[in-house]
């Protein structure tokens, strides 16, 4: 069978590899063209746009780029049409998607599924409406989603478990180097590491780094490795980092957080990844016009967390620096209170294993892909 599926950045793109290859194990005549990423073009099939050609995030970004956007999403219509798949896969990245799910029902086209849930749990709820009535089944990998969408909105979904911990519990199983090698391998000294996961749009990058990179001489004793994102660039990075001695590692995350003794944390997939390499984190999220958008997100999000570690656990395990509470002091002491012999620590490490006790089952592509055969057959 013949599958389109549309990513919007890098985790995207890493998640929907993994359900491509679950497919393609389920389903030996698969076919696949994508809006997606790297990652996805090395299982196979066509890839038609890039993510990075196409991510946009935040108001003012969106809003000048609108017309790079309608492009894309005219581009996306008509090769789902000329193509005619048997099912369009969505991974997250709602704007684009509900817009794409919305055309192929409408038309007929194919079945449309939405593998990663949109997280209209958080902001902008109505969405509801769209995605009862143009997808044909959603695939959730956060557990509290199912209450959400089956209780609150009598909506039935697929709790498949979270292809996050699959991933980082394959890596962990493989990986043997010890920390000297990770240090001379990427041409770090033998201090301690401080990871860096400043987000992986150009956007976030802008707004946390520069924040984040003072934190290095708060604590000289301590090197700060920045987990360079498979789309940016080092010419981009350089901007903010400059003469300043911060080392970036580039499309090795994983292994820079299993020789990681605390990172900071822009919200995102980025914060479960942290939390199941078992890395004490703060999370950090800066906005422009900070007690703006602190106001704004009291009004306005419907949840008591952004970071997917506390919202699972739902508790508070991590700090969460938003908008007008990211401020260097805070930034320093909560960063201080997770450091080895520091109380903070061990309690967040409990939290983390309560979290993951929440997650359950494992194999969530494999779980959605036998789904999706089985719900196409």
């Amino acid at each position: 069978m013949k599958y389109y599926l549309i990513v919007g950045e890098a985790s995207g793109d890493l998640h929907a590899s993994h359900l491509m290859k679950a497919l393609k194990e389920v389903d030996k005549d698969a076919e696949f063209r994508f809006f997606g990423g790297d990652l996805m073009a090395q299982v196979g099939g066509t890839l038609v746009r890039h993510y990075r050609d196409t991510a946009y995030m935040g108001f003012l970004t969106v809003l000048t780029h609108l017309p790079s956007i309608f492009r894309n999403m005219a581009m996306c219509k008509k090769d789902i049409t000329q193509w005619r798949p048997d099912a369009v896969i969505l991974v997250d990245y709602p704007g684009f998607n509900l817009d794409i799910a919305k055309y192929v029902h409408a038309n007929h086209l194919a079945k449309v599924f939405y593998y990663i849930s949109p997280k209209i749990w958080a902001w902008k709820e109505y969405r509801i409406k769209n995605i009862k009535r143009d997808v044909d089944a959603l695939f959730s990998i956060l557990p509290f989603e199912v209450d959400f969408f089956e209780k609150k909105h009598h909506y039935p979904i697929h709790y498949v478990g979270n292809p996050t911990a699959d991933e980082v519990l394959e890596f962990s199983k493989n990986y043997k180097e010890t920390f000297l090698q990770f240090c001379q391998r990427n041409g770090l000294d033998d201090r301690p590491v401080i990871a860096l996961l400043a987000g992986s749009r150009r956007t976030e990058i802008k707004d946390n780094l520069p924040r984040m990179m003072k934190m290095m001489d708060v604590f000289p004793q301590y090197q700060f490795v920045l987990a360079g994102a498979p789309a940016i660039d080092d010419e981009y990075y350089g901007k903010f980092i400059g003469d300043a001695p911060l080392k970036v590692v580039h499309a090795d995350t994983f292994a820079l957080l299993a020789n990681a003794t605390a990172a900071l944390v822009t919200s995102g997939t980025a914060t479960l990844e942290t939390a199941l390499f078992n890395v004490p984190q703060v999370v950090c999220y800066a906005t422009p016009v900070a007690p703006f958008w602190g106001f704004l997100r009291r009004m306005i999000l419907k949840v008591k967390y952004i970071s997917l570690v506390n919202l699972i656990a739902d508790k508070e395990v991590v700090p969460e620096l938003v908008a007008d509470t990211f401020t260097n002091q805070r930034l320093k002491e909560e960063l201080q209170r997770i450091l080895p012999g520091a109380q903070g620590r061990e309690e967040m490490l409990k939290g983390y294993a309560d979290m993951r006790k929440a997650i359950g089952k494992p194999d969530a592509p494999g779980n959605a892909a036998r789904i999706m055969v089985d719900l196409l057959r």
